[in-house]
């Protein structure tokens, strides 16, 4: 079944993006977050152990009830069980909403001017925008191109390949609490700590697998596909994030650009290091094989997922 839902999700993420009008379970999650936060911090426990359960609970939630709507599709119908499937991991892609995304920032940006930049900026990053200029918010799309790649493609179908829709689903709304809640501000330091710790460990593996898979798209694409593997692996590690350095780096090894350095989260300067430093700030010709390259890198990674499946399948018939 995952093998023809796979490919049959990406399609339609491609085809589709993210309409506003359809309902999305990621704003589903959103919701469920908000509603169950304040019920698990009134637990007399330590604010950490709240967090944890409260986590715990979201995920396991996420990927039971998934799965029972699956086995009660393929009670109806295997062709029931194959659409649902299909529709569920779709809803995990989001390769065509962050390039469409990238594009919306850019041309504000040539079109509209640096006020209008910023704002839609501010959309889809962390980081305080107000004080950057045209060649921070091109290096901050290129950075959130690079990022999300890891949590809008290689995550989501990794977990798909490894335990169907159930699996990329509780993925997503380990994604979507760290979003929510892995902050650490007095308000979630210690809440939100399960959160963040899960949403490394989960992508741990997707950002350094993305790597070798940037560099032969970087290659396909008739860029410097060795510059990007050995950029990536000689300063992935430098970011402060344990994973978000990995891809980064290897976009900014393939496109040739300076990406991460000091930017301001919530009112504070954080002292990041450069990555690709010896190389310029972006240009706007570097956004767009930016999105190029990340299309190029989603292609081969569902090869990848499609063949991991494989040989799951092959070796659970043995």
């Amino acid at each position: 079944m995952l093998l023809a839902a796979m490919p049959a999700a990406f399609g339609l993420d491609l085809l589709l993006g993210d309409p506003r009008r359809l309902p999305h379970p990621v704003r589903w999650m959103g919701r469920a977050i908000v509603w169950a936060e304040p019920r698990f911090r009134r637990l007399a426990l330590p604010a950490v152990l709240c967090g944890g359960l409260f986590t715990a609970a979201l995920v396991g939630a996420t990927w039971l009830l998934a799965s029972v709507l699956l086995r009660a599709a393929q009670t109806l119908h295997p062709a029931a069980a194959l659409g649902l499937q299909i529709v569920m991991l779709y809803y995990c892609l989001s390769a065509r909403g962050l390039a469409e995304a990238a594009g919306d920032v850019l041309h504000r940006l040539q079109n509209q001017g640096l006020p209008a930049a910023r704002k839609a900026l501010a959309m889809i990053v962390g980081r305080d925008v107000e004080a950057l200029d045209a060649d921070g918010v091109r290096r901050a799309l290129v950075e959130t191109v690079a990022e999300n790649f890891v949590d809008g493609v290689a995550s989501p179908l990794f977990y798909a390949a490894l335990g169907g829709a159930p699996l990329a689903l509780a993925y997503k709304m380990v994604n979507t609490l760290d979003s929510m809640v892995g902050y650490k501000t007095a308000r979630y330091a210690q809440f939100g700590k399960v959160a963040a710790r899960l949403d490394d460990v989960a992508n741990y593996l997707p950002a350094r697998l993305s790597v070798p898979v940037i560099a032969l798209a970087a290659r396909l694409l008739g860029g410097p596909g060795r510059r990007s593997l050995q950029t990536a692996l000689q300063q992935g590690r430098s970011h402060t994030s344990p994973n978000a350095g990995f891809p980064e780096a290897a976009f900014a090894g393939a496109l040739g650009v300076r990406l991460n350095g000091p930017n301001v989260y919530g009112g504070r300067l954080v002292e990041k290091p450069w990555l690709g430093g010896g190389f310029p700030d972006p240009g706007p010709r570097h956004v767009r094989r930016a999105v190029q390259l990340m299309a190029t890198a989603s292609v081969l990674w569902l090869g990848a997922g499609l063949l991991l499946q494989l040989i799951l399948t092959w070796r659970a018939g043995l």
